[in-house]
């Protein structure tokens, strides 16, 4: 049993005790109460006030409400409502109950007098009747009393309106009403919640398999160049590139990896690109501060490496590619530059999956923890991303 449901019991456990403290509350500042607790909780009386208001409650929050009344069959639930309501009404509980505990002597709802006075022994009197009355005082009936004062029996009080059962039921109803349907609105809450985190998870899962073989296609295309010009590097190449696809592969399953093991991917992707770039362009990478304990989202920056050598290196024009990594104790800083060569800006803006699909994650994984500045001057292209760790 988990902790809220044990929180659960212990309420309603403690609610019903204070339910049933009522009466004895009741009835003693009425002055009415003047028997033990014990033989007072052993009155049949009791019994039926707590169990028909008990019974309601729960009948009515797993029963009536999800069966009628969240299926939207209000007219059936109103009916059953009534036939409650008038079944209450006819038991009157409460007045069963109070009038159980008066300890006088009851007629009909009416309290009866004592002998009427000219009944009784009068002071002074002598004789054999004296005592007789004194010990067998004659029977007061209560016609008696209406034929002396004139009324016949059509006067007779009703029986009183037990106001306070029909109040008791109207609250019992509203309160089981009103949690279950707060009950039924967290659970649906929670249903949403739990739907939208694995919508979540599963485009996570989606844009990583889209990176992933982007990514490694590229790499693929460098190793083959390399082959394909025999350099005596490409053995050191197929050792970098077992690397990173060991890292792709194994690590970048969870949703955050150590800042360490981003950084020497990104490390060994780019020593494999100077194999293929040759002289005509400068690579500067730095990255500057305390790595150690940090964490990122794995490839969530390789995605801009890719295209700033993908689209920032040319064959006959000089270039130079600057790419930062500054760690800080509250974020990490991802800083490139490229000259963008063979597209228009706005195509270069619009080419591949990449950038979309990592705008997407930091959504996910980052959600107003990050800031992405993607601008292009002067034919530079100069992304900046802050993410708070």
């Amino acid at each position: 049993m988990s902790r809220f449901k044990v929180f659960s019991v212990v309420i309603h456990i403690a609610g019903w005790l204070l339910f049933m403290a009522f009466p004895l509350v009741f009835l003693n500042t009425r002055g009415q109460y003047n028997t033990s607790i014990v033989s007072f909780l052993q009155k049949p009386a009791y019994l039926v006030f707590c169990i028909t208001y008990i019974s309601l409650f729960y009948s009515n929050a797993y029963l009536f409400i999800p069966q009628f009344f969240l299926k939207k069959r209000y007219a059936i639930y109103s009916i059953i409502c009534i036939v409650l309501l008038a079944c209450v009404y006819m038991l009157h509980p409460f007045d069963s109950l109070l009038r159980s505990s008066e300890g006088r002597r009851m007629h009909n709802g009416m309290m009866m007098p004592g002998p009427p006075l000219f009944d009784r022994p009068r002071l002074g009197d002598k004789g054999p009747d004296t005592q007789r009355r004194f010990d067998n005082p004659p029977y007061f009936h209560p016609d008696s009393l209406e034929r002396r004062s004139g009324f016949g029996p059509r006067t007779r009080p009703m029986k009183p309106f037990d106001s306070t059962s029909l109040f008791i039921f109207l609250m019992i109803m509203a309160l089981s009403t009103a949690i279950k349907t707060v009950q039924q609105w967290q659970l649906t809450e929670q249903r949403a919640a739990r739907a939208e985190a694995d919508k979540t998870s599963a485009e996570l899962s989606f844009l990583k398999a889209q990176i992933n073989p982007h990514f490694l296609f590229n790499t693929l295309n460098n190793i083959y160049t390399l082959a394909a010009i025999k350099d005596d590097k490409a053995a050191d190449s197929i050792m970098k590139l077992s690397n990173i696809m060991r890292y792709v592969t194994d690590d970048v399953s969870e949703d955050f990896v150590p800042l360490q093991s981003e950084i020497d991917c990104i490390s060994d992707y780019i020593e494999l690109q100077r194999l293929r770039i040759g002289k005509n362009t400068i690579v500067n990478f730095e990255v500057v501060g305390e790595i150690d304990r940090k964490k990122i989202a794995p490839l969530i920056m390789m995605t801009f490496i890719e295209n700033v050598f993908k689209y920032g290196v040319s064959k006959r024009e000089p270039s130079a590619i600057d790419i930062r990594i500054n760690i800080h104790e509250p974020d990490i800083s991802f800083y490139s530059k490229n000259r963008i060569f063979g597209v228009q800006k706005s195509e270069y803006q619009r080419t591949g999956i990449g950038i979309n699909n990592t705008k997407q994650r930091l959504e996910h994984l980052y959600p107003g923890k990050h800031l992405l500045n993607i601008s292009s001057l002067n034919n530079e292209y100069i992304v900046q991303l802050t993410l708070q760790t």
